[in-house]
């Protein structure tokens, strides 16, 4: 064969192999309102930095009229490509070739572009759209799997890991999202579950669509399994875009740091969170009156919002925010939101990223379910994050920072490097009125007008406990600051602590209450 005629040839092959699962199996994906793997990997990526690798594996299965069966690169796309600039490493399953099934060698290519996004200390994003193990490799396709699972805890802490499921995740599928660090979903096309709705109708005799037993919005507002909720590909494909930005490649080296800018004119700090202890508000606002553009990435933003978590850029330096929402619970922790916080506190700590706190809470959650669903091991957790982490850490207390909240909310007593309150904020056991009920009972209850030694006592509790002035006595908080000097003595704060050295008892590792 001529020379010209083996470039034809790979010419063929390749637009063979392009063609999926052929143009029937193509016009079936788009009638799902889905795009193909290959217009996905378009639409993430800066357009023409992919290359792909191993286009031409093919796989071994000789049982159940699999010999001779062609499957286009065994149902994935894997390679390489840049999301503003940078690198990352992409998988794409592509549904059209056997429903997106994995085998053992569509396993392999998945594995090697994992080992590669370890190796070369780059992101990893893996979008998923599979019916499952295919059975017709049986165990291999199981073994498939272990192999994937044991990367992704592998990579885990050390490369940002990103799922998309855009289309079925069923059965072991599953877990490989949930050990990455950040799963996005798509209304009306990601669907993820252990069971699906046929065999919970032949066990249980229950009718479910797949929508409501594990779609896109069940995931983000109830299990909390997934991160970034959108209404459309090409929306996920720009949140993931946005997420990368702001994140660093790896463990070993820092996010970018690009030039800074201030916060918009219309988020005023010191208008934004009333004097009213018991009045709510945005705290999101609050965020947004702190960071560059204003800019906030948040995460799990649907899920446990009595807590809100996420990324923005101070001073042009990327930072991680953990916040108590008032407008949701009166921003009390629960088990949720204590998960929820937890997990976001050790992933800022995995990528050294720095982690403010905006503490405004009255507890935790008080109920027998709360009890029964085990809060005293969920809120642990957040305990045990904040006490983990050694990356700078600075908090402020900005109204109610009451009883076991107060030692949570990244405390002195956890290790907090800076904690700074607002001359408002009321730090005490309880609140003032819960606290005058229980300390001035009888005097209350044998006054000639209760209701009115009840505000007295009110009064005197507030006066002697309920403020900043007791703690910042005991050296538990640094400075008491007024609300429009919080930027400043972040940004000071961020750049004294940009050398810190922490050190914790060598181990092979703690064990958190999981």
């Amino acid at each position: 064969m001529s020379e010209e005629n083996k470039i034809t040839d790979l010419k063929q092959r390749i637009e063979k192999i392009e063609e999926g699962g052929g143009p029937k199996a193509m016009e079936k994906q788009k009638a799902m309102g889905k795009m193909t793997a290959r217009e996905r990997i378009e639409a993430l990526l800066d357009p023409g930095t992919f290359h792909e690798y191993d286009m031409f594996v093919k796989h071994d299965s000789i049982d159940f009229g699999m010999q001779g069966k062609e499957l286009p690169g065994d149902g994935v796309i894997i390679g390489t490509g840049d999301i503003g600039g940078a690198p990352v490493a992409v998988f794409a399953q592509d549904f059209t070739v056997a429903g997106g099934s994995l085998g053992f060698r569509h396993a392999l290519k998945i594995t090697k572009i994992m080992d590669y996004a370890l190796n070369m200390r780059i992101p990893l994003i893996g979008i998923n759209d599979s019916g499952g193990a295919r059975i017709q490799e049986g165990v291999n396709a199981l073994a498939g799997y272990g192999e994937i699972f044991f990367r992704n805890t592998l990579s885990s802490g050390v490369i940002p890991q990103i799922s998309v499921i855009l289309g079925p995740c069923a059965g072991g599928a599953v877990y490989s999202p949930a050990l990455t660090d950040f799963v996005f979903v798509v209304e009306n096309i990601s669907k993820m579950f252990i069971t699906g709705p046929e065999v919970i109708k032949t066990v249980l005799g229950e009718e479910i669509s797949a929508e409501e037993l594990g779609g896109a919005q069940v995931h983000s507002e109830i299990t909390g399994n997934a991160h970034f909720f959108a209404s459309s590909e090409p929306e996920c494909f720009r949140q993931i875009r946005d997420l990368v930005s702001i994140l660093p490649a790896s463990n070993t080296k820092p996010a970018e740091k690009i030039a800074p800018e201030p916060p918009l004119q219309k988020y005023d700090i010191s208008k934004i969170v009333p004097n009213d202890p018991a009045e709510p508000y945005d705290v999101r606002d609050v965020i947004r009156s702190l960071v560059d553009g204003s800019r906030f990435i948040e995460v799990m933003e649907l899920f446990a919002a009595n807590i809100v978590v996420g990324f923005a850029r101070i001073h042009g330096e990327t930072v991680g925010f953990v916040a108590n929402q008032p407008m949701v619970l009166a921003g009390v922790l629960d088990c949720d939101s204590s998960d929820k916080a937890a997990r976001f506190i050790r992933f800022c700590d995995s990528f050294n990223i720095p982690i403010i706190t905006l503490e405004d809470l009255p507890g935790y959650l008080p109920g027998i379910d709360q009890e029964h669903a085990g809060v005293i091991r969920h809120g642990a957790k957040m305990l045990y994050a904040y006490s983990e982490s050694t990356v700078p850490k600075i908090t402020i207390i900005m109204r109610k920072a009451y009883g076991g909240g107060y030692i949570a909310m990244g405390s002195r007593h956890l290790r907090s490097d800076f904690v700074f309150s607002w001359p408002q904020a009321e730090i005490a056991v309880m609140g003032a009125e819960g606290a005058a009920n229980i300390i001035f009972k009888k005097e209350i209850t044998e006054a000639e007008n209760p209701a009115e030694m009840r505000k007295l006592k009110i009064a005197e509790y507030r006066s002697k406990f309920a403020n900043p002035y007791v703690a910042a006595s005991k050296g538990y908080i640094d400075s008491v600051i007024e609300p429009g000097q919080t930027l400043q003595m972040i940004r000071h704060a961020l750049k004294v602590a940009a050398t810190k050295v922490a050190g914790r008892p060598a181990k092979k590792h703690g064990l958190p209450p999981f």
